[in-house]
């Protein structure tokens, strides 16, 4: 007789300022028990970005819990959604006489044994399991666009830094979406380029292999600020745990 798997999440957030900048445009939502995760990090170099990540956000925060098509049917409406605040933040520009109010996005949906995810921009998703990191996004960026085509660049050239895609920035968004089956004890981290950045693969790996969701994100926020803390830092790592796994039930504060 075999069973299904049935996992119990468990996460921490948070978001800062930085050492540079004089506002905070990341938003970031965390909801273990509808298993909802998402960053929001607004365009910086356009008018109104701690607004346009709010309301992102915000709608986000609407979803609603997954209903008997699983997850397939939670990335559907999660598209949906996004797709519905594009609408609202070109509305916004408008209405407000700016060119733009755009921002990135990262979404973390889980439903049963399966987690599914959702990105337009730079900010990232990375899986660690079993020891190894995984980045399971990829960044919608002019340096991922070169790398893809295999360009090469001189040591000493700078590389460029632009998103290439983002909430707000068009009139429609291609959403990029992917799901995958959790494993006990899987950790995904969702974050802001404030800390991809600073921090490279290594050090996220380091503080992500404690298992500890609060004390991955205080480790990584602090890397980000040791490091320049350039821009605003947004962290979340989240944990899933089967309940019917031999460790949790010898030990059922894991």
């Amino acid at each position: 007789m075999t069973f299904e798997p049935e996992f119990r999440w468990t996460s921490a957030a948070r978001t800062d300022i930085g050492l540079v900048r004089s506002r905070n445009e990341d938003c970031l939502l965390e909801h273990a028990a509808r298993g909802l995760w998402a960053v929001a990090d607004g365009m910086g170099g356009h008018a109104y970005g701690d607004v346009a990540s709010r309301m992102v956000i915000a709608a986000l925060d609407t979803l609603p819990a997954a209903g008997p098509a699983g997850l397939r049917q939670s990335i559907a409406v999660a598209l949906e959604q996004l797709r519905s605040v594009n609408g609202q933040l070109r509305a916004e520009a408008a209405a407000r006489k700016v060119t733009m109010m755009g921002s990135t996005v990262v979404v973390l949906l889980a439903y049963g044994g399966e987690a599914g995810y959702l990105w337009a921009g730079d900010s990232r998703i990375y899986l660690y399991r079993n020891g190894r990191l995984q980045q399971l996004t990829r960044d919608h960026s002019q340096a991922e666009e070169l790398r893809a085509r295999g360009a090469a660049l001189r040591a000493d050239a700078p590389v460029p830094n632009g998103i290439t895609r983002a909430l707000g920035a068009a009139d429609t968004i291609d959403i990029e979406h992917g799901s995958l089956p959790v494993r006990d004890g899987d950790l995904f981290l969702l974050c802001s380029d404030g800390l991809s950045n600073p921090v490279n693969e290594q050090g996220i790996a380091d503080a992500l292999a404690t298992g500890d969701c609060g004390a991955a994100v205080a480790e990584l926020i602090a890397k980000a600020l040791a490091n320049g803390g350039r821009d605003n830092i947004s962290v979340v790592v989240a944990r899933a745990d089967d309940v019917c796994s031999d460790k949790t039930m010898l030990n059922p504060a894991l």
